[in-house]
């Protein structure tokens, strides 16, 4: 797959994203200004977004850029009442996608019962909303933990299954990807979507997660409708790549090379 190709595909399965602790107004305005400032070479399919600026970034994309926000992030508690308020809440602003955390931590402690019916209600709660289910897969740890967390999302309905938050010290990787990919094929369920997010800052990181989902789910995958990036830093790479500059992401080369 060429750089440019690449850049092409990661560009518009790309949810540009601001979930920085400090994010003003003024930040959500520059994100928005970017997404559709890119338009020239394709468009994002979506920005992600805390709660409280969903209503802002609605108003400010046009209507083929979706608006995503996130819910029981980054913790992942199993408090049911906070994130299907906080889901309420992003349906009203006038969102179109939900990013919401597994409990990821009440899995590991073995509530996988917990969990599921967790799951369901948040699958119940979000429709007709794309649901995302961020799976933590860096604190998970293990490839069985990582494959049971995935498997849980599916079965709740989840329309993605995502890495990570971006907040924890290991985000998306090749391997955990790998894992959530196999599951997703192997579930039957042939609309469902993968999306990795954390720590992908160049459009070398990006084609590895490219051949990995057209490795398990197909080349008919490589769609906003299938695949998704989780990413702050990566347009200006995409950008500098389509542009004819090259990568200018530091240390493309090395993260292309430790993909696989």
């Amino acid at each position: 797959m060429s750089l440019q190709h690449a850049a092409r595909l990661a560009l518009r399965c790309l949810d540009l994203t601001s979930l920085n602790d400090g994010d003003t107004a003024a930040d959500i305005d520059a994100l928005c200004a970017r997404a559709v400032g890119a338009a020239d070479r394709g468009h994002v399919a979506a920005v992600c977004v805390w709660p409280r600026f969903v209503a802002q970034a609605r108003a400010a994309l046009p209507a083929d850029i979706r608006v995503a926000a996130v819910a029981n992030f980054p913790d992942g508690s199993l408090d049911l009442p906070r994130v299907l308020a906080e889901i309420d809440a992003i349906a009203q602003a006038g969102a179109q996608e939900v990013d919401v955390v597994l409990p990821y931590k009440a899995l590991m402690a073995g509530q996988s019962t917990e969990v599921g019916e967790f799951l369901a209600e948040v699958r119940h709660a979000t429709r007709p909303l794309t649901l995302k289910v961020i799976i933590e897969s860096g604190e998970l740890g293990s490839t069985a933990r990582i494959a049971e967390a995935t498997r849980q999302a599916l079965m709740a309905g989840a329309d993605f299954v995502k890495t990570s938050t971006g907040k924890s010290p290991v985000s998306a990787t090749p391997a955990a990807a790998a894992t959530m990919l196999r599951e997703i094929a192997g579930s039957g369920l042939g609309n469902a979507g993968f999306k990795a997010s954390g720590g992908i800052r160049s459009v070398a990181d990006a084609t590895a997660y490219l051949q990995l989902a057209a490795e398990h789910l197909g080349e008919g995958a490589l769609t906003p409708q299938r695949l998704r990036f989780g990413a702050s830093g990566l347009l200006g790479d995409i950008e500098a790549v389509l542009a004819g500059e090259g990568s200018v992401a530091a240390g493309a080369d090395n993260a292309a090379n430790a993909a696989y």
